[in-house]
């Protein structure tokens, strides 16, 4: 199976979830940016994080599809309070302005996707790498 990473925006999209996360081997691939969600596949290389980050006003769901990692969440970046093991068929639900992170803790990549509500990234966004996505100019 080979997917089309292009952002299909507002256009009607109908996608094997599971076959199109586990495919991904991207960092980060933006699929849909609608005016109220988002959706996003990523690959986290082991030992590779999504990145500590907090999103003002906008609440994300993420689903682990293979691997395993550690969700760390709080209410500042140097209070991650809240820590729980996941791995696959795990979701998890990041509440608006709260600080969080996902780590892959395992020997092979961890396979995930999100959905943001409302969207967080630039229509169109693709990552190869963490490294593209912490150099990018509209990433925060």
């Amino acid at each position: 199976m080979t997917f089309d990473t292009s952002d299909k925006g507002k256009e009607p999209l109908v996608i094997d979830m599971e076959g199109v996360t586990l495919e991904n081997s991207n960092y980060r691939t933006t699929l849909w940016t609608g005016d109220k969600i988002q959706l996003t596949v990523m690959s986290i290389e082991p030992g590779d994080d999504i990145g500590l980050e907090t999103h003002h006003g906008i609440e994300q769901f993420l689903r682990i599809e293979s691997g395993k990692g550690l969700c760390q969440m709080g209410p500042s970046e140097d209070n991650l309070n809240f820590e729980v093991e996941v791995s696959a068929d795990h979701a998890i639900f990041v509440p608006a302005d709260t600080w969080h992170n996902v780590t892959n803790t395992g020997d092979e990549p961890l396979k995930l996707y999100t959905i943001y509500g409302g969207p967080d990234h630039v229509f169109g966004t693709l990552h190869p790498t963490h490294d593209d996505a912490r150099n990018d100019p509209n990433e925060h």
